[in-house]
């Protein structure tokens, strides 16, 4: 299933979103967006909402303006400005699994299409030193995790906590669970659909993962 997940990456300072693309992003997203103080932050979340519906355009074949967002929370349900992204294709879903995380200017986006019943997935991109604060190692990572960072070169510490933040982030995306579940209960070493993305070259200082089941 891997082989079948398509991953893209775009810096959002680069996607264009003319006025028109706003009434796109349906209404619960609008509303979120106009609660944003700062317009830069507001303008990176309309960006990365253009850009997912862009990217499952692309994967579709379709005209973007076919798309109407159908976000779903496991705990709130549909019609969400949050959860798991979806869109509605002429009026019926789209078979699409579907998956984004900004971080710091760029947007990591990933999809399947056609995905078989019940299948999810999950994504994250993380900043490397977004980890690197004191205290992070209690609040974050299982005994084992902990362990597991105590053999990694000092050097290379940094990198390798974001990296397994990221992959908690990436599986509780695909449970739907969040941060809901205690990131120090969820060992993710060798959990199974779990890859951290190398195939991919990404931005310096960053790191991300991958979950798929």
């Amino acid at each position: 299933m891997l082989d079948s997940a398509v991953i893209e990456l775009l810096k959002l300072d680069g996607v264009t979103v003319p006025d028109h693309s706003w009434a796109q992003l349906g209404g619960p997203a609008r509303q979120r967006a106009l609660r944003f103080a700062k317009p830069e932050d507001r303008n990176e979340f309309v960006g990365g909402r253009i850009a997912l519906q862009r990217f499952a355009a692309s994967l579709l074949d379709v005209d973007p303006a076919r798309l109407m967002p159908d976000y779903r929370c496991p705990q709130c349900g549909p019609g969400q400005d949050h959860g798991r992204p979806g869109f509605m294709l002429d009026g019926v879903p789209a078979p699409l699994a579907l998956s984004a995380s900004r971080a710091s200017g760029w947007v990591l986006l990933a999809g399947v299409v056609h995905p078989s019943a019940g299948f999810r997935l999950g994504v994250d991109l993380e900043v490397t030193q977004q980890a690197a604060f004191e205290g992070f190692e209690d609040v974050a990572l299982s005994e084992n995790e902990k362990h597991f960072l105590s053999t990694v070169p000092e050097h290379e510490r940094a990198r390798q906590r974001a990296r397994l933040w990221a992959r908690k982030e990436a599986w509780l995306k695909m449970t739907g669970e969040g941060l809901r579940h205690n990131p120090a209960e969820l060992d993710v070493l060798g959990l199974p659909g779990l890859h951290d993305i190398t195939h991919m070259e990404l931005p310096d200082g960053f790191v991300a993962a991958l979950a798929l089941g």
